[in-house]
């Protein structure tokens, strides 16, 4: 009988409560701000993160994962019984995490060769961050639970990361000129003439969807890119950073045109947060399949 762990890493954005209900391994990433090294969710919590970018002057940068974490990982759950292993890692092209995982795996087999045939590791790039693949991740576990097999809930992860893409609006433009995702020049411009970007990533490459003027459109353009891309009722995910009021004016606003409420909401932790800022509003939608 096979026994199924689904791990994934903290730039899924899967919050502690969640993990721990469903039974899902969240590996962290390290965070260093103003000289000194964090674990996230495990030093702070993302709303004293949040606090700490308020009220600090530094820019916070993010660690890869390393293969000797993952190594620990796969030994305690080789140790505790399970016969397969489902990670679900960031986008490839934005950090070495999912790189290290597979040569960790490596390395893991390596150091117990009797372990072949009794344990499976599968490891999959999300090709991208935060909820496009936090959500499948917990709703693999959920299906865990039912008792469905791995070829099932792979397949299930893997046509999720063929469709699913993010959108999202910072509001304010610093962060995202630092991690080039809007280049310093338009984001100077973005600044001065009063614009925010709706940043859309797809398949881990990021591109300006349309430049809003005026926070008081930022609402109604979201509702129209979800409107314009998404599979018509399909399960969509809103992402909240800091900025409450803004998050729960989307909220109302996009139930109300899709007629249905969002299948989750997850709060962009400190992974996310370092490369995007906290005050953002966002959303992961399924469109059109691309693989």
């Amino acid at each position: 009988m096979s026994k199924i762990k689904i791990m994934t890493d903290s730039a899924s954005d899967v919050d502690k409560k969640t993990a721990e209900e469903m039974d899902i391994c969240v590996v962290p990433f390290s965070v260093t701000y103003n000289g000194k090294v964090y674990t996230e969710g495990v030093d702070f919590s993302t709303e004293e993160f949040y606090d700490m970018l308020s009220s600090g002057s530094d820019y916070p940068k993010t660690s890869q994962i390393k293969s000797e974490q993952f190594i620990e990982y796969f030994n305690q759950f080789y140790k505790e019984g399970y016969t397969d292993i489902i990670y679900t890692a960031i986008c490839s092209t934005g950090s070495a995490t999912y790189n290290n995982s597979l040569a960790a795996r490596d390395e893991f087999f390596k150091q117990n060769p009797e372990a072949e045939g009794k344990i499976n590791i599968h490891i999959i790039d999300s090709h991208n961050y935060t909820g496009v693949y936090g959500y499948p991740v917990i709703e693999a576990a959920v299906k865990v639970k039912k008792g469905c097999d791995v070829d099932e809930i792979i397949a299930y992860i893997e046509d999720w990361l063929s469709c699913g893409e993010v959108h999202f609006v910072a509001y304010t433009l610093e962060y995202v000129k630092r991690s080039g995702r809007v280049s310093a020049g338009a984001a100077f411009m973005g600044e001065l003439l009063g614009l925010k970007p709706l940043i859309t990533i797809i398949d881990g490459e990021s591109s300006v969807a349309e430049k809003v003027r005026g926070e008081k459109n930022i609402i109604p353009k979201m509702i129209d890119l979800a409107q314009k891309n998404m599979i018509p009722k399909t399960p969509y995910v809103l992402l909240e950073g800091s900025l409450r009021d803004e998050y729960e004016k989307f909220r109302d606003a996009i139930t109300k045109t899709l007629g249905y409420p969002p299948e989750r909401t997850l709060k962009i932790g400190a992974t996310i947060s370092s490369h995007a800022g906290p005050k953002i509003i966002g959303m992961v939608i399924k469109g059109n399949k691309r693989r």
